[in-house]
């Protein structure tokens, strides 16, 4: 059996970048830090930062496009892809990044606490359709879309397949 699966929570470093392929597809990508917290041998209470490069596809990379911003709390999951190539001077080069497949906004850089229960279970329910908000407007949390299992989408922004409990062989 083989597993390539990620889950990070953490805050975004820098405002996402998104662009159009050849073929129309939108992708965004940004970074992505996470802290880590432990006690060395003397106790002492010591921090360590990791950094990552996320990239989101299709409906994903629109929503990161329209609403996630640097500083902002964001919880992905997806899988690990590592990519190669030649640089200029011969070598060989690679880049690991982490393809988010579903996403959940956090609440914004500096804005507070999170929602209330009655208030998440408002925001599950509104449909991930909304249109960009006016860039003067500010974006209230109901208007950012929940991307759930329901709402992903493959490569060939189809429907993601489910897979039944009843087709997995243990």
């Amino acid at each position: 059996m083989n597993l390539n699966k990620v889950i990070l929570a953490g805050r975004v470093v820098a405002d996402p970048e998104t662009r159009m392929t050849s073929g129309g597809a939108t992708v965004s990508s940004f970074g992505m830090a996470t802290n880590r917290y432990y006690q060395d041998k003397s106790g002492n209470r010591q921090e360590q930062t990791e950094f990552h490069n996320v990239v989101t596809w299709a409906r994903t990379a629109e929503v990161v496009r329209d609403y996630l911003k640097k500083g902002q709390l964001v919880l992905i999951e997806g899988r690990l892809q590592t990519s190669s190539w030649e640089a200029k001077d011969g070598s060989k080069r690679y880049k690991t990044e982490i393809v988010a497949e579903r996403l959940q906004l956090g609440p914004k850089a500096g804005g507070g606490g999170g929602s209330s229960a009655e208030e998440s279970a408002q925001t599950d329910s509104k449909s991930t359709t909304n249109s960009k908000p006016a860039a003067s407007a500010p974006i209230k949390e109901e208007d950012i879309p929940v991307i759930d299992e329901d709402t992903v989408m493959n490569f060939n922004d189809e429907p993601a397949k489910q897979v039944d409990p009843k087709d997995i062989p243990f």
